[in-house]
């Protein structure tokens, strides 16, 4: 949520720098935006309500040469989306420019004790207070103010702050919100993500929390939260800028659907050995032994990782015989879960800085489980909290709805679910050596999958007015019932349940009329017979019946008004080929019904507020 960038150049264009870096940032939702520059001794600020075009068309009137700036886009908490609430914001003297993400806690309290000292609010921001309480600290020395004011806080913050007496520096702070320094050639950059200053460098310095960094042109210093110099070390970015770009699909949403065969085998990329026989999970954190004795699996992650953890749940199960818990990062925070030393706690987030799985993986560490994080964001919280992780090398997803950072994490947790079973012993050296060659084949039958889009657009134009979806699957296919109805509703508005087919007479049927389109995952299983039956359950209610089913299978022809076909795959691993045709019926019947496909309203691509 809310988006930074800030630079600090040896040229003028710093406007231009600073909005191009926010329109890489706008899938993670705002609702308005601004910028301030140091325009010869002044600080000017331009915020505008809604979409960057605005902000863009705000500027085009201004001549602003600039070398120093800060750019914001915010989605609202602490006050509606207007003008004065929008970033940046300063103190009483104008000199301080701070922008923001994050959620001060304690504002209530913080604001009452500066109105006391006399200070005068402008906006209903909590962020608003972050300038004033620099203000108060300020002697000259703008990072070690930034640093005294932020130990005044309580919450979660990214800072990006600027004076105009002195305009060769920015200072940035965090705790619990991501924030990059770019290093750049004879300039700096500030941003909550890598993915706004690709164009101008791909070396980054991912800040800890508590951290507070110094930046000019040509240096980069760091301290503490007790003010202790922090060495650092660059990062470079494996990603190039075209991949963050839509490479000429009208959205970014189906380019990434479309990149799916390439992010499968990415993430298998160098993790099964040549013959076949061994998996390479040399990321794990763990020894040998370590693996082998782990005895719990918990699961902890949020929206579509969530379902994701519950595909992991029949993998780890069915295939290393070990239990598993799956929950909602911000409830396993709070029910007091039973750890033990032996358990194994995973936490999945595409973007690695969702808060309530970061909180979470904390919880567990200091109760001394083992912890794996499973992101795509190298240099993320999760990935250098984590004991250790493995990384789903899906690329920058940019659009709302998480597509490739799915499957991307299915392939991750069935490669996890192997590494369990070979460490347990419950994973024969035969057994083995046919999971590689099934891996080795997803690439290709996903590409089967995205052959037929066209055809899946032509079921789609059938039902585009509709105001209510019914997905149903069972078993490991569940969880992809849930994710189906997620991308709809996420994208369409289209009002979308997921239910385990077999709940279908526990409460869903009674919905059931000819209004109601029902999509079945009737796929090759143990209990495809029985999703067959509840699919003629809801035909004789009258139901329009979406199925997906594998190629050649006849018996579903009878109960489909509509069919999307898939290639037939083993049955632990269909949710990653079952997934593709229900993304690709949510983004055609999103982009009929005029949505914004990619930035979908009050949704944030990374949610780093609890």
């Amino acid at each position: 949520m809310c988006g930074i960038v800030g630079c600090i150049t040896n040229g003028t264009e710093a406007p231009e720098i600073l909005l191009k870096g926010l329109k890489r940032l706008e899938y993670r939702g705002y609702d308005s935006a601004g910028i301030a520059v140091l325009n010869g001794a002044d600080i000017r600020t331009i915020r505008e309500v809604g979409k960057l075009c605005q902000l863009e068309t705000a500027l085009a009137d201004l001549d602003l040469p600039s070398a120093v700036g800060l750019g914001h886009t915010r989605w609202a908490t602490h006050g509606r989306p207007t003008e004065v609430n929008a970033h940046p914001h300063r103190d009483a003297s104008g000199k301080i420019v701070v922008v923001h993400n994050g959620i001060i806690e304690n504002f209530r309290q913080l604001r009452d004790e500066l109105e006391k000292e006399g200070v005068t609010f402008t906006s209903e921001t909590d962020s608003e207070i972050i300038a004033h309480l620099i203000a108060r600290f300020y002697e000259g020395d703008l990072a070690e103010a930034v640093r005294l004011a932020t130990r005044r806080l309580r919450g979660a913050w990214a800072i990006g702050a600027m004076h105009a007496d002195h305009p060769e520096i920015l200072v940035g702070a965090r705790k619990d919100c991501p924030l990059v320094v770019g290093l750049g050639d004879d300039e700096m950059l500030l941003a909550s993500d890598v993915t706004a200053v690709l164009d101008r460098t791909q070396k980054v310095v991912f800040l800890d929390d508590g951290q507070t960094a110094k930046l000019t042109r040509t240096s980069l210093e760091i301290v503490d939260e007790e003010g202790h110099p922090v060495d650092w070390t660059a990062t470079v970015i494996g990603w190039s800028l075209s991949q963050a770009e839509r490479g000429g699909f009208p959205h970014f949403m189906l380019k990434e659907i479309f990149e799916q065969p390439t992010v499968v085998s990415d993430t298998l990329l160098g993790r099964l050995e040549d013959d076949g026989e061994h998996g390479v999970l040399a990321d794990l954190g763990m020894s040998a032994d370590e693996l082998t004795t782990v005895g719990r699996v918990h699961i902890i992650a949020c929206g579509t990782s969530w379902h994701a953890g519950h595909v992991a749940k029949f993998l780890v199960e069915r295939i290393a015989r070990i239990p598993v818990d799956v929950d909602y990062a911000s409830e396993f925070r709070y029910r007091e879960p039973v750890l033990g030393e032996h358990d194994l706690v995973v936490a999945v987030s595409q973007s690695g800085e969702t808060a309530d799985t970061i909180a979470a993986l904390r919880m567990a560490k200091a109760a001394g489980c083992r912890t794996l994080g499973i992101c795509n964001v190298i240099g993320s919280t999760i990935h250098r909290e984590a004991d250790g992780s493995l990384m789903t090398h899906a690329g920058p997803e940019i659009g709302v709805a998480s597509t490739k950072a799915f499957t991307g994490q299915l392939t991750a947790l069935v490669l996890l679910a192997l590494e369990l079973g070979r460490m347990n012993g419950r994973l024969s050296q035969e057994e083995d050596a046919r999971w590689s060659d099934r891996l080795r084949a997803l690439p290709g039958q996903i590409e089967l999958c995205l052959k037929r889009a066209d055809d899946v657009h032509e079921v789609a134009l059938k039902y585009v007015s509709a105001q209510d979806f019914l997905f149903i699957g069972r078993g490991i296919n569940y969880p992809i019932a849930l994710e189906g109805a997620l991308k709809l509703k996420e994208i369409s508005y289209i009002h979308a349940e997921g239910y385990p087919a077999g709940e279908m007479k526990h409460g869903p049927i009674a919905l059931v009329d000819s209004r109601m389109p029902i999509v079945a995952l009737c796929t090759h299983s143990n209990v495809r017979e029985k999703v067959i039956t509840n699919v003629e359950e809801a035909r004789v209610r009258d139901a329009r019946v979406i199925v997906v089913a594998n190629d050649g299978d006849d018996e579903v022809q009878p109960i489909a008004d509509d069919i999307l076909w898939v290639p037939r795959v083993d049955d632990l691993l269909s949710p990653i080929i079952n997934v593709v045709p229900l993304q690709l019926l949510s983004y055609f019947i999103a982009r009929e019904r005029g949505a914004d496909v990619d930035q979908p309203r009050n949704l944030a691509k990374s949610v780093t507020v609890e």
